[in-house]
Formats: structure tokens, C-alpha cells, sequence
């Protein structure tokens, strides 16, 4: 029955990131031990004091619909946040909320791009980038990197990829999936050439900020003067308030782009729930040091699945400087035959280590990188060992 679908949907790819979480939630209801390496969601809980704010935002009865573009209290408490955490200052016309930072994206990709535009991507790139452009009618531009630069793009190549066609560049700092972050020295590069061609915007993905093991704090695009005009800064509370499933995301950045998110927001799903919104005010108010101890917990389990998969032939590995990931290369194993089952690519070496392994994770090719794997650390240091063991075992023995 495809041929009653829209042209849209069937040229859209499933996220790579949820099929192999779908596909490894149905071999553990087959009975399959799977250890799930694949999805970028912490494993702590929601903390308490975030946890009494929803509570009381139940008892106090909010429950209506919420204004499209976000609780005029919540938006205060971004402003906040963007001052005290990103030097960045916004009115509350600048700043819209969102049922995800996915929707934030999708709102600016829908409201900015016209059939044709060109969105450069530095890869590796989060995988809904490309089709969330492709959706509104862009054509993604991807900018190779590789993992002996630590998957950053340099100023050379960014230039070299720009066009009178080029409309934005979408890039994420602390980066999914290579866990790469981006200095204020080397956005200032980037910036150098960027302010060359005003008609590019640029979207900063900055929802992995918190998780950041550099030393050196975190930098925003928009913290330049001759770039604040020209940037959105996107953020959400997913990642590091371990908020995955309340779905709210937010953007800061130029009124006339912040109108234009509400305006597509209210044809498409208004407002965001309410409960999540309250409990994200308290969230966002709270010192960052009261997640620390997340972020304290990632740093060890980097350092551990690092020293593992030192002892796994053929993982090329750098140091992820933020997020939890690892983006080993695997291109080792290209052409061999494991277990009777020929290794073409990542993608094919991804279903190796699910069926021969049991172990989840996400092709890099998925993230614009064919010749890397993407492993999530945001799971216990008992599974990230039981998983690298199987991972030992089934392609050395």
C-alpha cells in the first residue's frame, strides 16, 4: 500500500537509533539476553527535587493547554539559564519551547529552509539532521571529518563545502555520536569563516552541554557578537537532567526565527504538556552541580569502555571529550568473514555484534561515517563490561 503514501515518508529514513533499539527490544521478548548499547538515554532516574516539582504541579491543577510558544515562567527560566551557563542574552520573544529538541529542529528546518537550500553537515552528525532537512525540502551537505582530528571539522573544510546555495549548518557540541567538543578557539575559526556568508544561519546543538570533560567549560556559537544574529541555539533537558520522556526542548536565537517556530508549532502540536514544562522551571533554576554526579558517573564509565576496548583487535579509538559516547572505527574488519558472515560495512558489523554478541549498538553510517560504530556508555559499568566481554569474545574466538 506505499503507493498511497506521500513521496515524503517513503524517501524518509527510519531513525537508525530507534530501529536497532526496536529490533533489540524484540529479540529480549523472544528471550534474547541483548544488552541495549544503542539508544542515548541516561540510566539514572529523574532527580527528586524535579521530580516534587511535577508532583506539585499536579496538585496546584495545571492542566490546560499551555501557550504555543512555552509558560512565560519557563521562558524567564531559560533566559536564566542561557545568561548564567552561556553568557547569552535573550528576551522572552527569542525563546520558544518545544515537545522535544527534535521538534525545535524540525520547526527551524520547516520555517528556514526552501527547496534546494543547502545544509552543511559536519560529520559525524546526529542521524535526524539529514532527514529532518530533506523533510523541508534541503539537500544535507555532509563535511567529512575522521577520528585522528576527533571528528572536528576544520575551517578549510567548512569553507570548501559552502555554495550560493548553502543555507545552514547544523553541528552539536559535546557532539552525538562522536562525544567530540568544540573549543571557543575553534568555533572562533569556524565564526571567522561563516561571517563571510550572512545568509547562513547557523543551529547549535548544545543539548549534551552539561556532559563535559574537557575542564575548559562549554562554548556557544552565539556568544560571538558578529554570530549571535545568525545563530539559534538549541538545547533541552533530556540529556543532562535525565528527562528523556517529559519531551521538552527549547531555542534561543533571533525574534523573527522564534516567531516563525510558534507560528508552525501552532498548526502542528501547540503547546508542550504542562506537568513537564513546571518541573523543567524548577530543573533549569537548580545549579548545575546538583547533576554533577551524573556526569561524574559518565566519566568513569568513559575511562572503563575505553580501557576495554583497548583489548578488542582492530577498535581505533580516540577520547570523546563530552556526551557518553565512543565512535570506535571498525573499518579493520571490512572484508573478513566472522562467524561465517562477510563484513562489508559498519552497518554490517553492527548486526554482527548484535546477533553473535548480544550487544546493541548504532552504525556509524547512520550518522554520516560508514567506517564507525556508535556505543552509548549511558548504561551500568556491570553491562558496559558483560558487553565488551561478549564483544571480546565473538570476534577473537
Amino acid at each position: 500500500m506505499n503507493q498511497h503514501l506521500s513521496d515524503r515518508v517513503n524517501n524518509m529514513a527510519t531513525s537508525a537509533t530507534l530501529a536497532m533499539a526496536a529490533k533489540a527490544r524484540e529479540l529480549r521478548e523472544a528471550g534474547k539476553d541483548i544488552i541495549g548499547l544503542s539508544l542515548g538515554e541516561p540510566d539514572f532516574t529523574v532527580p527528586d527535587f524535579v521530580k516534587a516539582a511535577a508532583i506539585k504541579a499536579i496538585e496546584d491543577d495545571y492542566h490546560s493547554y499551555t501557550p504555543v510558544d512555552g509558560y512565560g515562567a519557563l521562558k524567564q527560566a531559560i533566559i536564566t539559564k542561557f545568561k548564567r551557563d552561556n553568557g547569552l542574552t535573550y528576551s522572552p520573544r527569542q525563546i520558544v519551547v518545544s515537545t522535544g529538541a527534535k521538534q525545535t529542529l524540525a520547526n527551524l528546518a520547516q520555517v528556514l529552509l526552501n527547496e534546494g537550500d543547502e545544509v552543511l553537515l559536519p560529520a559525524p552528525y546526529w542521524v535526524s539532521y539529514s532527514d529532518i532537512s530533506k523533510v523541508a525540502g534541503g539537500v544535507p551537505v555532509e563535511i567529512e571529518t575522521g577520528i585522528e582530528s576527533d571528528f572536528k571539522v576544520t575551517p578549510q573544510a567548512l569553507e570548501a563545502a559552502i555554495t550560493p546555495k548553502t543555507k545552514m549548518m547544523i553541528y552539536s557540541s559535546p557532539c552525538n555520536p562522536s562525544g567530540s567538543v568544540y573549543s571557543e578557539e575553534e568555533l572562533r575559526a569556524l565564526a571567522d569563516v561563516l561571517v563571510k556568508y550572512p545568509n547562513i544561519i547557523v543551529i547549535s546543538d548544545e543539548i549534551y552541554e552539561h556532559i563535559n570533560f574537557t575542564g575548559q567549560g562549554h562554548a556557544s556559537m552565539a556568544a560571538f557578537d558578529d554570530m549571535y544574529d545568525r545563530t539559534v541555539t538549541v538545547n533541552g533537558i533530556s540529556k543532562a537532567y535525565a528527562m528523556t520522556g517529559w519531551r521538552i526542548g527549547y531555542m534561543g536565537g533571533p525574534e523573527w526565527i522564534a516567531k516563525a517556530c510558534t507560528k508552525m508549532q501552532g498548526q502542528v502540536t501547540s503547546g508542550a504538556n504542562c506537568i513537564a514544562q513546571q518541573a523543567t522551571i524548577t530543573a533549569l533554576e537548580a545549579s548545575p552541580s546538583k547533576i554533577h554526579y551524573m556526569v561524574d558517573a559518565f566519566r568513569s564509565r568513559r575511562a572503563l569502555i575505553l580501557d576495554l576496548l583497548q583489548e578488542i583487535p582492530g577498535m581505533k579509538t580516540n577520547e570523546p571529550e563530552g556526551a557518553f559516547y565512543v565512535f570506535p572505527d571498525v573499518s579493520y574488519y571490512f572484508g573478513k568473514t566472522l562467524k561465517g558472515m562477510m563484513i562489508n560495512n559498519a552497518s554490517d558489523f553492527s548486526l554482527f555484534l548484535l546477533e553473535h554478541a548480544a550487544v546493541a549498538t548504532v552504525t556509524g553510517e547512520a550518522f554520516g561515517d560508514p567506517n564507525c560504530i556508535r556505543i552509548s556508555y549511558a548504561a551500568s559499568e556491570a553491562d558496559i563490561k558483560e558487553a565488551l566481554k561478549r564483544m571480546k569474545n565473538a570476534l577473537t574466538t
